[in-house]
């Protein structure tokens, strides 16, 4: 059975808060909790282990974990706390509270005959690319391109493959489907929809806030 993994030790400086990001409130709920809520009512997922700040006590039905400085130190903690016999293995942001139970299934189904399975977006604006000094050498064909998100799905075999890259490899990787492209694994995509945001700024927490209310109001 399928085993989720989450990421939730950041510290959101740029979200203008003193607390941990994950557990700001968000219509009346932490963070944090709307996500897990979600993988929750998954019956595929038999275990939930989240990476938590200094001093967070985990969610109910969820088992914490120290997270680390950074991204990959939280994901190899959790991993290591997760069941052994576990797979395949869902990892996702607390940072995108979002995400719907037929997201997260609709990407544990796409992992069929491929490494990993990744939540993304089409990019809708003009993509320019430029120089240091803000010059403009090209406009960039935007019509294969893809903003990914989370959640992402690995077999258990491709994530233990991608994490033990060279420990610089892997903390300089922005998500762990990039490791798994390093690895010469399979990497589909599963388009989501823009609403499945990562809230960053405190306009992305009042967007989310808005959208949470139509949600469950």
């Amino acid at each position: 059975m399928a085993v989720a993994l989450v990421v939730a030790a950041g510290r959101g400086e740029r979200l203008g808060e003193r607390g941990p990001k994950a557990l700001v409130e968000l219509h009346g709920r932490p963070m944090l909790e709307w996500s897990v809520e979600a993988l929750r009512s998954v019956p595929e997922i038999t275990a939930i282990i989240v990476a938590l700040p200094a001093g967070a006590g985990a969610p109910a039905g969820t088992t914490g974990v120290a997270g680390g400085e950074v991204r990959s130190a939280s994901v190899r903690a959790a991993f290591a706390a997760a069941p052994v016999d576990g797979d395949p293995v869902l990892i996702h942001d607390a940072a995108r509270p979002l995400v719907s139970r037929k997201l997260i299934e609709t990407v544990l189904a796409a992992l069929d005959g491929v490494d990993c399975a990744i939540a993304a977006t089409t990019i809708t604006d003009t993509i320019k690319e430029a120089t240091a000094g803000l010059v403009v050498t090209r406009t960039v064909d935007r019509s294969r391109l893809w903003s990914v998100q989370t959640p992402q799905a690995f077999t258990r075999a491709a994530l233990v493959r991608a994490l033990a890259l060279p420990p610089a490899m892997v903390d300089a990787a922005t998500d762990e489907a990039a490791l798994v492209e390093r690895c010469g694994g399979m990497v589909r995509i599963v388009p989501s929809a823009p609403e499945n945001l990562k809230v960053t700024t405190p306009l992305d927490l009042h967007v989310a806030d808005l959208l949470l209310a139509d949600r469950v109001d």
